[in-house]
């Protein structure tokens, strides 16, 4: 393939190293640098303007598919391959929804990493085929009353609704994200209400049975 820069993202260290082995050994690949969550990934994306992110899924501060649909519109020309651990319907659509070009499992081949590097490189989308099934299923049936819920939510209520399920108080989420206090006091009112969700404990649960954090994580 021709030059091809790339950046990793994950939150573990570990994991970012196997990834950067792995795209090392392919020819014409250039490991331009790493991120451990999907805020930095931004701010590196706009550093360096990679080819493709190969971005986790579950993250903590900012998500791989919130990240994923913040680079689609602000950075379109780069391609994104979704890593996860999951392979149910819900997040393969999530994924695509966002702009996703491709989606592997993590417990994939080795070798499959590679496979999906060069289809992109070449223009084209790829799916682990533990996944490729979700692609073509039928999907008329109405969305779960959690999902519409949350699709209905702007990005920026989407991010504090994680950086809140993640254990984060008011002052530490209006430093993360640099605005006022009031300011997160007014999101987070407003998502209760748009969500008719009473306290915390309420929005931390939407948040887990929405897949926007792991109880793993």
């Amino acid at each position: 393939m021709d030059s091809l820069r790339i950046l990793i993202v994950d939150d573990h260290t570990l994991v970012r190293a196997g990834l950067r082995a792995l795209a090392e050994r392919l020819p014409g690949v250039t490991v331009i640098g790493e991120a451990k969550d999907g805020r930095e990934a931004l701010r590196l994306v706009n550093m360096h303007r990679p080819d493709l992110v190969l971005m986790d899924l579950a993250m903590p501060v900012l998500n791989g598919i919130e990240a994923t649909a913040c680079l689609s519109t602000e950075f379109p020309d780069v391609k994104v391959i979704i890593l996860s651990m999951y392979a149910s319907e819900r997040y393969v659509r999530d994924a695509i929804n966002a702009g996703a070009v491709g989606y592997l499992v993590k417990r994939s081949a080795a070798g499959e990493l590679g496979n999906a590097i060069t289809a992109v490189a070449r223009g084209e989308k790829y799916f682990s085929p533990l996944v490729s099934a979700h692609i073509t299923m039928d999907r008329a049936g109405r969305p779960s009353a959690i999902r519409s819920s949350f699709d209905r939510l702007t990005p920026r209520q989407r991010e504090i609704l994680q950086l809140i399920a993640e254990g984060h108080n008011t002052r530490v989420i209006a430093a993360m994200l640099n605005i006022s206090g009031k300011t997160v006091e007014t999101h987070r009112t407003q998502l209760m209400e748009r969500l008719n969700i009473q306290d915390v404990p309420g929005l931390v649960r939407f948040a887990i049975r929405a897949g926007l954090v792991s109880l793993e994580e």
